[in-house]
């Protein structure tokens, strides 16, 4: 894809802000609007670009299903045809200043759980629509200065209950469920939350069903996840209730996993209360 900034009918490009897979983010101005927006490009220049385009079109229908101040808005999708087929795709989406959890500063114990807790309460919102993330991981959790967080990507959502042609997650947050292409369900999302918040906690990964890709490609699918350590043991100073959550959202089987979101948001406000005391009574979004 060319590197230029591009000439974009009706948006003025104010920067380059980020690359994605096979695509180029610009912070630019809706002049329509007025607004300011991430200003998401794809090109096809391969058949493999079509992927994206097929991701970008499900986060444009997906997020315009929801309204939370934790998942990031998109406000418009412009596909641009030549002789009949789709060459562009143009996506506008909420701005939202901040770095990945992945990019950004170690959080205390408390922020990890303030952190996760709203997470929670934005996928909660998106199960409630009948609708599940499928890639929560670090780099799509944006944190601002102020805390605020937003969840993105959301192209690889889905309704609850289907069955994905294909394989599709992050390797080191997958849900078993997932590799196997067995029912996504929101136990799907509290898979991917809770490796997320066991790498924040302790720096390392679940084991999952698909391993780190090596060298050489990925490494044979293992046909159960490997023993590992709860984040307790790996850090005494992880209060145990806190490393249940997480060890109870991987658990392999989706049925041993909590019974909804709101399950895990009332025990990680014990938590957080335990640590913050009454300041935390009452703040925030509930689920």
């Amino acid at each position: 894809m060319a590197r230029q900034t591009p000439d974009i009918e009706d948006f003025t490009i104010i920067r380059h802000i980020g690359t994605g897979a096979r695509s180029r983010i610009y912070l630019a101005r809706d002049e329509q609007t007025g607004r300011t927006v991430a200003l998401k490009q794809a090109v096809m220049e391969a058949p493999e670009d079509q992927r994206i385009f097929e991701q970008m079109e499900t986060e444009y229908r997906v997020a315009r299903q929801l309204d939370h101040p934790y998942l990031r808005k998109c406000y418009k999708l412009i596909k641009r045809r030549r002789l009949l087929r789709t060459t562009e795709l143009l996506l506008s989406m909420e701005y939202f200043p901040g770095q990945s959890l992945e990019d950004g500063p170690s959080l205390s114990l408390g922020d990890i759980l303030l952190v996760f807790r709203m997470v929670a309460t934005g996928l909660n919102a998106m199960h409630e629509k009948g609708l599940v993330h499928c890639d929560i991981k670090p780099n799509n959790i944006l944190i601002s200065k102020e805390g605020m967080i937003k969840i993105i990507d959301l192209g690889q959502s889905c309704r609850l209950g289907t069955i994905k042609r294909r394989i599709q997650g992050t390797p080191d947050y997958i849900a078993p469920e997932q590799v196997l292409r067995k029912h996504i369900s929101h136990r799907t999302d509290m898979f991917n939350l809770g490796a997320t918040m066991y790498w924040a906690l302790t720096g390392k990964n679940v084991p999952t069903l698909i391993p780190k890709k090596t060298d050489l490609g990925f490494t044979a699918m293992q046909k159960k996840q490997a023993g590992f350590k709860a984040p307790h043991e790996v850090y005494r100073q992880i209060p145990q209730d806190v490393s249940q959550i997480v060890m109870d959202c991987v658990q392999e089987d989706p049925a041993n996993r909590p019974a909804n979101m709101g399950e895990i948001i009332s025990r990680m406000d014990v938590a957080i209360r335990r640590i913050f005391g009454n300041k935390f009574a009452n703040a925030g979004p509930q689920p």
